[in-house]
């Protein structure tokens, strides 16, 4: 019997089991809209000795800005706003903005901005606004941090004016720094909608797409389906085996009932089955489809100026992984990188999920697992190698 092409993905991923950098792992590999390969692995709770399966659910973190930039596409569709208009035409109070200037040492030294930040530049991770967890040390780190920007407890509308306090990390349009943007864009979407975050996810995007186990939180007859949350044991070296219990991350209760904020940055709980008819409905076939195929391709291709690029503080940094609509792009493969990935779009959680779709060659994956801070770790890019050797490229 000839061995199947994604067994050397299985064995990898086993493996990743096996030797306790991930506590389980399921992946789904697809030609067009089509699932060629599904595989599951390991435990969803490794000290209940439950094993994972197909209907666990995920703490999916920043996929979630995948729905978030999907719901601002529909409104762009649906002629209710545009990439190029400036957000204090929706949320006044992100108008008239300061910059820190370069070198800034107290955030009390900054400089009218050159420009308003626009949709586009909070799609794209270019309005000058930060994250306050990539960047320890600095002093925009410190200023999130004691205005508590992540606060559960803060509705999107109570964020704004919360953000609009502090100043930008530079001009809007000048660099790339990952950031609340997505937040702010899921302000947007209740302004502009009249509804609430969750409520506009379900009319235009679960409901139409079958996304049955998608919300930002675990209602009590599911809550038997959450899987556990992991973190490596040393967070700054990857390669080092072992797990450890996170509980009470990102705080204690989370998920497990409903918080004021929604955050459309990385607040929603999901499974591998709707993850994977989120991606369907982005790419050619028969079926629920999202957006229209212009507007995929309008998200699939670069928006970001000449010179920058995705990066992360202490990450290495591949000057062709460009960024679209609320995505990365991949413009040139690194050497990490699978060779023909030219052109994928894609993004994951900090949890260690990882969904991606290549529109050139019509193929997509999904990867489902929880380690914390594990987006970007080594086993990211052996399953993404493996996937594409097994898809045939």
């Amino acid at each position: 019997m000839a061995q199947s092409p994604f067994q050397p993905l299985h064995a990898a991923m086993q493996s990743q089991v096996d030797r306790g950098f991930l506590s389980g792992v399921s992946t789904v590999l697809m030609r067009g809209r089509e699932v060629v390969d599904r595989f599951i692995c390991g435990q969803a709770d490794i000290e209940a000795g439950v094993p994972l399966r197909e209907d666990h659910l995920f703490r999916i973190f920043s996929n979630t800005k995948l729905l978030t930039s999907c719901a601002v596409l529909l409104l762009m569709e649906d002629g209710k706003l545009t990439m190029a208009d400036p957000i204090e035409r929706y949320i006044p109070e992100l108008g008239n903005r300061q910059v820190l200037r370069p070198g800034a040492t107290s955030i009390d030294d900054v400089e009218p901005a050159r420009r308003s930040i626009t949709v586009e530049h909070l799609m794209t991770h270019t309005s000058g606004l930060s994250y306050g967890i990539f960047d320890p040390g600095t002093v925009l780190f410190k200023a999130y941090t004691e205005a508590a920007v992540h606060n559960p407890l803060q509705s999107n509308a109570q964020l704004v004016p919360t953000l609009a306090k502090l100043p930008l990390a530079f001009h809007p349009g000048e660099q790339w720094e990952y950031s609340m943007a997505t937040d702010v864009l899921g302000r947007l979407v209740e302004v502009v909608s009249g509804l609430s975050l969750g409520e506009f996810f379900q009319q235009r995007i679960c409901g139409p797409l079958g996304m049955v186990d998608t919300d930002f939180w675990v209602p009590e007859a599911k809550r038997d389906r959450l899987t556990a949350l992991y973190a490596g044991v040393d967070l700054m070296d990857p390669t080092k085996p072992g797990l450890v219990r996170m509980d009470n991350a990102p705080f204690p209760g989370a998920y497990t009932s409903p918080t004021l904020r929604q955050s459309g940055g990385g607040g929603l709980v999901s499974s591998l089955d709707d993850t994977v008819r989120l991606v369907q409905s982005l790419m050619p076939g028969d079926g629920p489809r999202l957006l229209r195929p212009e507007t995929v391709a309008l998200m699939g291709r670069n928006h970001i100026a000449p010179g920058l690029c995705v990066k992360f503080p202490n990450m290495p940094v591949n000057p062709g992984l460009v960024f679209g609509l609320g995505s990365s792009v991949l413009a040139k493969p690194s050497s990490i990188s699978p060779p023909n990935a030219t052109d994928e779009v894609s993004w994951g959680g900090i949890a260690g999920t990882l969904w991606w779709f290549n529109p050139r060659l019509n193929i997509a994956g999904v990867l489902m697992t929880q380690r914390y801070f594990g987006f970007g770790n080594p086993y990211c890019f052996e399953y993404k190698r493996l996937a594409y050797q097994g898809l045939g490229h």
